[in-house]
């Protein structure tokens, strides 16, 4: 509110809610096209520092364990040391990107609501006032949104129960029965680490692990990215790309595999106080249980548009939200890889610049 009692609501062209991979691509892409920021655009992030969700990854991930980390637009992330923490490397090379094209994140702002404003714009709610925005670029990923299964008694076991977005690190499971449950890529790493240090280690999936050998080129990546995109676009939610290319067969995996540190068993029916069962009779007992079950996207702050489908997600064509055009979703589903979030964040502004070209909507009262 304003000393006149008046809520202050702030205007521009668009708003980008997310300074991750995507959000900055998109936010290059507004300034190259000749828009400002914090005069016709604003970038908004909840996170403390530069690096999206790279900021959070545990200690042990290393910048040379990263699987294809893609450079974002004008800016070649070169000399990265490899044992070095990805979350040290890439905090340092978003920190830089933002500042080398001056993009002016604001940072730590929550956006609670997106909703329909005055004038034919949109009204962002943020935990620093409101926006008024004649565009919105959705670019918010999925690490707020950490995917926890629901199994019978499970909030009676005695142990410790986290998911991949708290992995502390190997360390922190030394001497311990570790019970890992998920088939993708976290989910073997976790494995392999803690097998190093823990005195056991169960692997349980809801499916047969898919092994891929041999090279991963660019139609077989186009075919992967097409499945995802499918969903999208029939309004379902969307799959990892990594859930239909299967998990890439590299040296240390074979080890592992040869140590039967990935053997793998079929998912349990319950969880006990001391661990899990199966109905056939079978039963592990475990000190910890970590859930390398994935994320959902972080969109809920737009429920009040209505831009779900009867599915469940979003119907998005290309980056656009089919239901409102002034809605783009960039590293949603199929732009959920580095090099997609690249590619997602050109194309968004593409459309809005198009948007924009048209008659100039009247800007809030305030």
């Amino acid at each position: 509110m304003n000393d006149f009692g008046f809520e202050a609501v702030r205007s521009v062209d668009v708003v980008v809610i997310g300074a991750g991979q995507a959000g900055l691509s998109a936010a290059f892409h507004l300034r190259r096209t000749g828009l400002e920021p914090d005069r016709d655009f604003v970038v908004l992030d909840h996170s403390p520092e530069p690096g999206g969700a790279w900021q959070f990854r545990w200690p042990s991930l290393t910048y040379g364990k990263v699987h294809g980390m893609h450079a974002l637009p004008g800016m070649e992330l070169t000399g990265a040391d490899p044992a070095r923490p990805s979350s040290e490397v890439i905090g340092a090379y978003f920190d830089t990107y933002e500042r080398t094209f001056g993009l002016r994140v604001h940072r730590p702002v929550d956006v609670t609501a997106v909703r329909e404003g005055e004038g034919g714009r949109l009204r962002v709610e943020t935990s620093e006032g409101v926006w008024a925005t004649r565009a919105l670029i959705n670019a918010t990923g999925t690490w707020d949104r950490p995917f926890w299964p629901r199994y019978p008694g499970q909030e009676t076991f005695r142990g410790r129960q986290l998911h991949t977005s708290g992995y502390p690190g190997p360390e922190a499971f030394a001497g311990q029965r570790v019970l890992v449950v998920g088939g993708g890529a976290s989910g073997t790493q976790h494995l392999m680490e803690i097998a190093e240090v823990a005195a056991g280690t169960t692997w349980v999936t809801r499916s047969e692990p898919v092994w891929r050998e041999g090279p991963f080129g660019e139609a077989e990546g186009r075919a992967a990215v097409a499945l995802v995109e499918d969903r999208v676009r029939r309004g379902l939610p969307p799959r990892s790309v990594v859930s239909v290319t299967g998990l890439p067969l590299n040296d240390a995996i074979r080890a592992a595999r040869a140590r039967g540190v990935l053997d793998r068993l079929p998912m349990f029916d319950r969880i006990t106080p001391t661990g899990v069962a199966w109905d056939d009779g079978r039963a592990v007992d475990v000190d910890v249980i970590l859930w390398a079950t994935g994320f959902r996207a972080a969109i809920d702050h737009l429920t009040p548009l209505r831009l779900r489908e009867p599915g469940g997600g979003i119907r998005v064509e290309g980056t656009r939200a089919v239901r409102d055009e002034r809605v783009h979703l960039v590293g949603y589903g199929p732009s959920a890889s580095t090099i997609g979030a690249n590619r997602a964040g050109r194309a968004a502004v593409s459309g809005i610049r198009r948007l924009l070209a048209r008659e100039p909507v009247a800007a809030p009262a305030g």
